[in-house]
């Protein structure tokens, strides 16, 4: 009876990730971050070298968007360090 038993589990291994779902939630969150701030710096340039554009130099794209990417990286850092309750 032993016998089958360690073959069932010989031929079904169970699969353990590495992180868990809470993990991976934490994680899709801190990408989210990161590329929401990478999608707030988009823009602000010109076509013509001669003329100055302002938006360039916005709070959205100086101040806003690398706090974003820093704290998506954080989060990322975060979602790996995180132990389940469990």
């Amino acid at each position: 009876m032993q016998h089958k038993n360690a073959q069932k589990e010989k031929e079904n291994p169970k699969v353990k990730l590495t992180f868990g779902r809470e993990n991976y939630r934490i994680m899709l969150i801190g990408i989210l971050l990161i590329g929401l701030g990478f999608l707030l710096m988009i823009g602000g340039g010109s076509d013509d070298p001669q003329v100055f554009n302002k938006a360039m130099f916005s709070t959205m794209r100086i101040t806003i968007a690398p706090i974003l990417i820093l704290a998506g990286f954080v989060t990322e850092i975060v979602a790996i360090m995180w132990r389940s309750k469990k």
